[in-house]
């Protein structure tokens, strides 16, 4: 199926400030990472900058294959998106590339920690484990909505 078959269907591209203000009021996704032959995706809490940079929080240990990865990788897909109904949902990936982040940089993340969401046995973990922080430089976004119900399609009464 293409982009214009959905059009058709009442699915619309975001503008670069509706994606901006998705991502500003989300703070999960799916991160992608090249591994060979199969894509290692992973589902990761976020924290926007509200312009080009998202940054991820990784609990690791000392054979931490998402923290092998981001350093191999040159580029990293990032998904984000929110389905509420069939007809009403909001899809954004994103394409950069994704690098450790020193602990010396770690105030650019503290700026946006606010919007990260974590879950709670993540942020237990990290009392007791290594953490690192890593930025995300977009390069690419494209964005789609769907937000009701096509052209000629009628409610079941």
């Amino acid at each position: 199926m293409t982009i214009d078959t959905l059009t058709e269907r009442g699915v619309e591209p975001m503008d670069d400030e509706e994606i901006s203000q998705f991502l500003t009021s989300q703070g999960f996704g799916v991160l992608g990472l090249d591994a060979g032959t199969v894509p290692y995706i992973l589902p990761m809490s976020f924290g926007y900058d509200g312009d080009e940079r998202l940054y991820f929080t990784y609990v690791v240990d000392e054979d931490s294959q998402k923290e092998r990865l981001s350093a191999e990788v040159d580029k990293a897909a990032f998904l984000v998106y929110e389905a509420t109904a069939p007809f009403q949902w909001e899809s954004v990936t994103l394409t950069g590339t994704i690098e450790y982040l020193t602990p010396d940089r770690w105030d650019e993340f503290q700026a946006v920690k606010s919007n990260t969401w974590r879950p709670e046995a993540l942020q237990e973990a990290e009392a007791d484990a290594t953490v690192r922080v890593y930025e995300y430089h977009i390069e690419s976004r494209e964005g789609y909505k769907h937000a009701g119900l096509p052209e000629g399609f009628k409610e079941s009464e």
